[in-house]
């Protein structure tokens, strides 16, 4: 039923993103054809790219590859699309979990310290740090910590990339560094992947700690503060059976959702982090299509972020039952 509701949103997601392409500024037979090309060398571009067909037949064409799985060539790097997504997407992914790991170990503690207490000293750093990754942009405290780390004290390597020209890349698995290295046995490049992925990972979660403890904390408080909480301490049981075993299930529900709604929005908007440390990600990639108008590219890394979405949502309608079986029955 989920996914069939997700196929207009899919189709939406084309149609936007093959208008809005086509609506930018610039000709991308003369940013492709060079600074000396002649009105006939670019015309011969134009007609490769196949925008000299009028726009609906464009956008049929366009869907016809779609349907065969295949996303276009990518004019800039001369590589299919499918190819540069499936290389880059494992590193954004790496990067984004390891950050959201990080953060959630951090924030979800913090934010149920700070509903079981507040107005102490432990609420008051919750709030603290909510205010310092909201307002802190990501590319600032990125060169913060490559400064203090990597410069001044020596104790990060170089911030290019996932990992140091020393090491080789492990065998490809999964895509993810430590996955890969850890079943190759080759612990030497996992340690070296993981030193590289400490600082851009704790970048990414100091920016998405904030909203992740702000909602925990929140969600706590409600729930603290609910009928069935007071039932359940007047029914005499104990503090921690009553605060993990019915508040925080209940607080984990929006919590799950902030999770979600965090973890797609970052996979797609951490180019700075990932410009910042050359981490070579989908974030970057579509970047840098954008800035040439190359269109397939943009096209592909949008649609592959829809689909992403759309199956996080997925996800997240399961956990739902997990966590509250009732949602499940809901569903049938």
């Amino acid at each position: 039923m989920r996914i069939a509701q997700a196929v207009p949103v899919v189709i939406g997601v084309v149609i936007i993103s093959f208008v809005l392409t086509r609506a930018l500024p610039g000709d991308p037979a003369v940013q492709f054809a060079g600074i000396a090309a002649t009105p006939e060398s670019i015309e011969e571009v134009r007609v490769q790219l196949g925008l000299d067909k009028p726009l609906p037949e464009q956008f049929v064409i366009y869907v016809g590859q779609l349907l065969q799985g295949d996303l276009g060539q990518s004019v800039s790097t001369g590589r299919p699309v499918t190819t540069e997504l499936a290389s880059r997407l494992p590193a954004s992914l790496e990067l984004t979990l390891c950050a959201l790991i990080l953060s959630c170990g951090i924030a979800i503690p913090l934010g149920v310290l700070a509903a079981t207490r507040p107005g102490s000293w432990i609420d008051q750093l919750c709030r603290l740090l909510v205010t310092a990754g909201v307002s802190l942009p990501t590319f600032f405290t990125g060169i913060v910590l490559i400064y203090v780390f990597y410069y001044l004290l020596g104790v990060a390597p170089s911030p290019l990339g996932r990992l140091d020209f020393i090491y080789l890349e492990p065998p490809h698995v999964t895509g993810f560094f430590l996955i890969d290295a850890a079943v190759d046995g080759d612990w030497e490049t996992w340690l070296g992947a993981l030193k590289q992925l400490v600082l851009p990972a704790i970048t990414l979660a100091l920016f998405t700690l904030a909203p992740i403890a702000r909602m925990t904390r929140a969600a706590m408080l409600s729930a603290l503060s609910a009928d069935y909480i007071r039932t359940a301490r007047a029914a005499g049981l104990g503090s921690r059976e009553v605060l993990y075993g019915y508040a925080f299930r209940n607080a984990l529900l929006p919590v799950v959702t902030t999770l979600g709604m965090v973890f797609s929005f970052v996979l797609g908007a951490n180019v700075l982090v990932e410009k910042v440390f050359a981490w070579p990600g989908i974030g970057s990639y579509a970047v840098e299509a954008l800035v040439v108008s190359d269109y397939a590219a943009v096209q592909g890394f949008v649609l592959s972020m829809a689909l992403l979405f759309v199956f996080l949502n997925l996800v997240i309608d399961l956990t739902y039952s997990v966590i509250d079986p009732r949602f499940g029955t809901a569903a049938k």
